[in-house]
């Protein structure tokens, strides 16, 4: 089950709540008791490491071999004829 973090508009009270994807969202703040909490967007907690994932398998890193070849290919001069 997902965390989701709510915020309350009146009080500022913020707090995490361990939820199911069909629950409603909550709305009554705990602390105040007022109907003013807002669901926060928040970063996920994980990452997903491995192969198949696009840190390790698509991203292309520093020095790669696309990035080295057009280095090492000579460039021809303008206008040499060569076209």
């Amino acid at each position: 089950m997902p965390v989701y973090e709510y915020c309350c508009k009146k009080c500022g009270h913020c707090f995490d709540a361990l939820q199911g994807l069909s629950d409603e969202p909550l709305s009554q703040c705990p602390q105040c008791q007022e109907l003013s909490l807002e669901k926060m967007m928040s970063a996920p907690m994980f990452q997903l490491k491995g192969t198949g994932w696009y840190e390790t398998d698509f991203k292309q890193k520093k020095g790669a071999p696309s990035e080295n070849k057009s280095e090492s290919e000579p460039k021809k001069k303008e206008g040499s004829g060569d076209e």
